[in-house]
């Protein structure tokens, strides 16, 4: 019975001795309290966690001005891409319109050293040269045969423009001036001289006889088109309907408007 007592007592001062530690109340920051900054300024914790929420702040607009930039690289991006695959498509669509040109320009040549003598005529107008063409004196068939081997010979295109200009020069009067004028006119179109392109395709429109007149409509009205001026592109391509209803040059048209 001592022994219980003695442990009774010992428990009552255990608890006793610890109570003031118990009783100590927690520790209560407040918000006006001071804190040292590296400094060696005091700043309150408002003032801290206003500070925090500030530099929060510049880091978040600093990231969204960096995102807002890389849209606009990216969308300008797009638009490089979108417009270098439209120039490809244009570059690919006049060099497969070139290559039936020069299909066309070998049926020309080949009609011509098939003509018996210079004073030969050629019967229908669709014939690949006209009659007047073939009446033509052999230097004038030589310096025009020289130009066009520059295209299908050496696909010089430069040099075939040159020859044609040439050519033009020396024998303004000549029966192949039309077609001179419009090869000179699917050169310049290659490379997109929209305005010189222009000009040789008037200049065979302006001949009602040549026999490339239709194509000639049509390939003014594609040089509208491209310059995006579809009044114009449509008038001439319903001229060619109209004064070529049955023409290969008509059907083409028919698919541009």
């Amino acid at each position: 019975m001592f022994g219980n007592l003695k442990r009774v007592v010992t428990l009552t001062l255990l608890v006793s001795a610890a109570s003031p530690v118990l009783a100590a109340p927690a520790p209560v920051s407040d918000l006006n309290d001071s804190i040292p900054t590296a400094s060696g300024q005091s700043e309150t914790n408002a003032q801290r966690l206003q500070r925090l929420l500030d530099n929060s702040n510049r880091v978040q607009a600093r990231l969204q001005q960096q995102v807002d930039n890389q849209e606009a690289e990216l969308s300008s991006f797009r638009g490089t891409i979108e417009r270098n695959n439209y120039e490809m498509k244009q570059m690919v669509e006049r060099q497969r319109q070139l290559f039936v040109e020069l299909d066309q320009l070998r049926t020309e040549v080949n009609n011509l050293k098939s003509a018996p003598t210079a004073s030969a005529s050629v019967s229908g107008a669709s014939a690949a040269v006209s009659s007047e063409a073939v009446k033509a004196t052999g230097s004038e068939q030589d310096a025009y045969q020289s130009a066009v081997d520059l295209i299908l010979k050496d696909r010089n295109y430069d040099g075939a423009i040159t020859a044609f200009k040439d050519f033009q020069a020396k024998y303004p009067n000549s029966g192949y001036s039309a077609n001179a004028h419009y090869w000179l006119g699917q050169l310049y179109f290659a490379k997109k001289q929209d305005v010189d392109s222009a000009k040789s395709f008037a200049a065979v429109v302006s001949d009602k006889d040549s026999p490339k007149r239709a194509d000639a409509l049509v390939k003014l009205g594609d040089i509208a088109k491209r310059n995006n001026n579809a009044k114009a592109a449509n008038k001439y391509y319903q001229q060619v309907i109209t004064e070529y209803p049955n023409s290969s040059a008509a059907k083409l048209a028919q698919s541009n408007l």
